[in-house]
């Protein structure tokens, strides 16, 4: 059974929604140089959006069995993610130094060597719907993990979606980097790319000439992302421009995680989830998507709404 949430009814999935990928600690760090500690990670934050709108979510990340690590566990388990296949390792839990501006905006460093993220060695079984990206495509051996699980989970006919979420102050080699990034591309259903991204990847194109590209890899969707510009959709066969849900802005950490989780569990709970043709249903999650993202940017961290707090968004 499916509820709106705009009611306060709480959004369930027939499907199991597996994210694959890094949990760590974001260092808040403010203009004025105010420090504060807080769970976070793109793969984790996207895991609790979706737990906390309702979906059937599993997390599968190395979590260390230092106090963050504990932490991270505990949080997962109280938005209702299951950690059952997250392995526990020794290495010190991965720490982000998020740098925020006067608007808001977070620029990140990250602290990896010996830490536990890179640490996810495999990555077996899984729900019907896979996502994973971020430093998922970056940290070794964790990378290389994360692209054969989406090899096997492609090839066993289960919905893959990546959020590219590049960082490049990680990436050690970029053109081995971008090779894995469309090796991983190719084997996706559907593909969330930032405007930065695209800057990333296609230096010099266009963003939507850069998604077209994209697309022609592998995907059946792409979402492009521009914050408060909005999201832009492209398909085999149709684009489609949906706007961002209007708000004040007090950071975006955690953002673009959580679009994509509202992205997700909407798309889930709207019929077959590998029906990708159909540009109004993919432009609804979407739009549920940007109204899921504005409660976050809305408020300090990564703090995703739970479904009755949708009501009046």
């Amino acid at each position: 059974m499916s509820g709106p949430v705009g009611c306060g009814l709480v959004w369930q999935t027939a499907a199991v929604i597996t994210v694959v990928g890094e949990a760590l600690v974001d260092l808040l760090i403010s203009p004025a140089g105010d420090v504060e500690a807080a769970l976070g990670g793109a793969p984790f934050n996207t895991a609790r959006a979706g737990g906390r709108l309702g979906a059937d979510v599993e997390f599968v990340g190395a979590l260390s069995t230092d106090r963050f690590g504990t932490l991270l566990a505990e949080q997962l388990a109280a938005d209702g993610v299951s950690t059952e296949r997250a392995p526990r390792v020794v290495a010190p839990t991965t720490l982000a130094a998020a740098e925020l501006d006067e608007s808001g905006a977070a620029a990140y460093r990250f602290y990896i060597d010996g830490t536990s993220a890179p640490a996810l060695t495999s990555v077996d079984g899984g729900g019907e719907v896979w996502f994973t990206g971020g430093l998922g495509l970056v940290l070794e051996p964790m990378a290389a993990s994360v692209e054969a699980a989406v090899d096997v989970a492609s090839a066993s006919g289960r919905l893959v979606m990546v959020d590219v979420n590049c960082r490049p102050l990680v990436v050690p080699d970029r053109s081995e980097y971008v090779a894995r990034v469309e090796r991983v591309v190719h084997n996706s259903h559907i593909l969330k790319v930032s405007d930065d991204d695209l800057d990333y990847l296609s230096p010099g194109v266009a963003p939507i000439d850069a998604a077209r590209s994209l697309l022609a890899a592998g995907p059946s969707v792409v979402l492009v992302t521009a914050g408060a510009a909005g999201v832009h959709l492209v398909t085999p066969s149709a684009e489609r421009f949906v706007p961002a849900t209007p708000v004040e802005v007090v950071d975006t950490v955690g953002a673009g995680d959580t679009f994509g989780a509202g992205f997700l569990v909407d798309w889930c709970s709207g019929g077959d989830v590998h029906d990708l043709d159909d540009i109004d249903r993919l432009a609804g999650a979407a739009a549920f998507g940007a109204r899921v993202a504005a409660v976050v940017v809305g408020r300090r961290g990564a703090d995703p709404p739970w479904s009755a707090e949708l009501i009046d968004v």
